[in-house]
């Protein structure tokens, strides 16, 4: 693990995280006329997206996607895109075909289908994204990549429905070859409870998140002292 830097409180990892997030943005309108972003789930995404809200990203040039998305109806309170939708894509009225939400709502299968078309299609003819928000599991899974799982070695989707040990099982993930392919990748950790995934990392353990490399990008870690052990 590189470029790791150690905020005091989840608040602050968030607020370093907002004024990467609004460099980067502008930094990718200006060399390629827009922004694309992959948000994650959790916890910790709630408190970036009100700082989000007052940030100065041209929304109208940005396209948000999702490196997975549980299984659920979207005014589900387990769905990240309903957690988002309300939090910071309402607020800051983005255009509503900017926003590329996995439907879970439908079978896994079709749901996962229709995410890897409209994905191709928006990310054409580059393959990439900008920026690619992830969180970490306490087991070290990111997005919906856990442990052992086969969906860490697929070499040819992008997205893959799969079913995993955690609730809801039914999930759409991003696999490592689009993560890998980001232009940057953004892991935002915070808790106590990640700290053991957090130092697996840095022993070099094969964790999921450690499945995270970059063919042609950089990779920036924001961490909680909590998470850090350094409280």
């Amino acid at each position: 693990m590189r470029d790791v830097t150690v905020e005091r409180t989840p608040d602050a990892v968030a607020q370093h995280a907002c004024r990467l997030i609004a460099e980067w943005s502008e930094s990718a309108i200006v060399e390629r006329g827009r922004f694309t972003i992959a948000l994650c789930g959790g916890q910790t995404p709630q408190i970036l997206y009100r700082h989000l809200r007052e940030a100065p990203v041209r929304w109208s040039l940005t396209h948000v996607f999702w490196s997975d998305e549980r299984c659920v109806p979207p005014h589900s309170p387990d769905s990240n895109y309903g957690a988002a939708q309300r939090a910071l894509l309402d607020p800051v009225q983005i255009p509503a075909t900017n926003v590329h939400r996995i439907r879970g709502e439908i079978s896994p299968i079709d749901a996962a289908d229709e995410a890897e078309t409209d994905i191709r299609r928006a990310l054409s003819p580059a393959g990439r994204l900008d920026l690619c928000v992830l969180g970490l599991g306490r087991d070290g899974h990111t997005a919906s990549l856990f442990p052992r799982h086969q969906a860490l070695v697929e070499l040819r989707r992008w997205m893959l429905p799969v079913h995993v040990s955690a609730v809801p099982p039914w999930r759409v993930t991003a696999t490592p070859l689009l993560l890998n392919a980001s232009r940057r990748v953004l892991f935002l950790v915070v808790g106590e409870q990640k700290r053991a995934a957090l130092h697996g990392l840095r022993r070099q353990e094969d964790l999921p998140a450690g499945r995270v490399k970059l063919a042609d990008g950089a990779i920036t870690w924001i961490v909680d002292s909590a998470a850090a052990g350094t409280a």
